[in-house]
C-alpha cells in the first residue's frame, strides 16, 4: 500500500480554503466590505482552530475587511459548517496576509535600483546561442 503524500490535516486545509473562498465572498458582498480573497488556509493537527490568510485588493483598506470578517467570523463558521462534512469544525481566525504586498515593494525596490531581475528576450536568445557555441 503507497505511504500518503500529505496529512488530513492538509487535505482538511484544502478543502476549507476552496469553501472560505466562496463563503469570504459572499460575506464581502452581504456586508459591504471590501474586496478580499482568500489566500491560504492552516489548520491546527487537532483541527480545532484554522488561520485564514486573506489579501486585500486595496491593501488601504485591508484593516477594515479584516474587522469585518472577524466580526461576521461565527457566521461564516456556520455557513462552513453546512459545507462540509465534519464533526467538528474549526474556529476561524482571519488574518491579513501581507505576502502580495512585500512582493510588490521589493519590485519597486528593484525597479528604482535599476537592477533588472527578470531576463529581457535579447538576452534570453543570446544565452541559448551561447550553449550551442560549446559543440
Amino acid at each position: 500500500m503507497p505511504a500518503k503524500s500529505f496529512h488530513r490535516s492538509d487535505r482538511v486545509a484544502a478543502q476549507l480554503r476552496r469553501e472560505l473562498g466562496q463563503l469570504v465572498h459572499d460575506a464581502v458582498r452581504e456586508h459591504s466590505l471590501p474586496s478580499v480573497s482568500v489566500s491560504d488556509v492552516e489548520i491546527n493537527r487537532e483541527m480545532e482552530h484554522a488561520q485564514v490568510f486573506v489579501t486585500a485588493l486595496q491593501p488601504e483598506r485591508a484593516k477594515e475587511a479584516l474587522a469585518g470578517l472577524k466580526e461576521h467570523a461565527r457566521e461564516i463558521r456556520y455557513r462552513l459548517a453546512h459545507q462540509v462534512k465534519m464533526r467538528h469544525v474549526p474556529e476561524l481566525h482571519f488574518h491579513y496576509d501581507d505576502s502580495v504586498d512585500r512582493g510588490e515593494k521589493i519590485e519597486k525596490l528593484l525597479r528604482a535600483s535599476g537592477t533588472d531581475f527578470a531576463p529581457s528576450s535579447d538576452e534570453a536568445e543570446s544565452g541559448s546561442d551561447a550553449g550551442s557555441d560549446s559543440d
